[in-house]
């Protein structure tokens, strides 16, 4: 191997075409259904189906699950929405005609509005962000539900001698 002959190599990739980046799934394009948008125009998270049917669900870019229903995805991007609101941050949710005729038949499924429908299962991820704070309470509920305290326990003993002299 001769001296020169990295510096060659090096010059001959240099000169060679740039080749395309290999892209999975290349083949089954991603159609959007669902974006949620800050209030400079960028998407912070979308839902997309590709042609094979199923369902992605994308956060900050990445690619975060999949489902065979987007309407729980749905539910999840406008708690996502409703956070990023109370935090003082303008967002913007739009969906697809298809993704609320599948909202509006779950819904009359279910005998409600799509509006009420969409409602009850984003209550259901605040009951989750609330859930933990509750268990916490509910630990210490238990505690006062298990039995009296000792200072209690112990006011609590001389009525029950009295009780068993007579």
């Amino acid at each position: 191997m001769s001296r020169n002959s990295k510096a060659k190599r090096d010059q001959r990739k240099k000169h060679q075409p740039k080749r395309p980046i290999a892209r999975l799934n290349r083949e089954n394009p991603v159609a959007n259904h669902a974006v949620l948008q800050d209030a400079d125009g960028r998407v912070v998270a979308a839902i997309g189906q590709q042609a094979g049917g199923e369902w992605l669900l994308a956060i900050g870019g990445q690619t975060m699950g999949n489902a065979d229903n987007p309407v729980p995805m749905l539910a999840m991007l406008k708690h996502l929405a409703n956070v990023q609101e109370k935090e003082g941050n303008t967002v913007t949710l739009e969906y697809s005609a298809q993704l609320q005729q599948m909202i509006d038949d779950l819904a009359a499924d279910e005998g409600k509005t799509a509006e009420e429908y969409l409602t009850a299962l984003v209550s259901e991820f605040e009951g989750v962000e609330d859930g933990e704070d509750g268990e916490e309470s509910a630990d210490e509920s238990s505690d006062e539900a298990s039995g009296p305290a000792p200072d209690q326990a112990e006011a609590a003993a001389p009525d029950d001698a009295e009780r068993n002299k007579d």
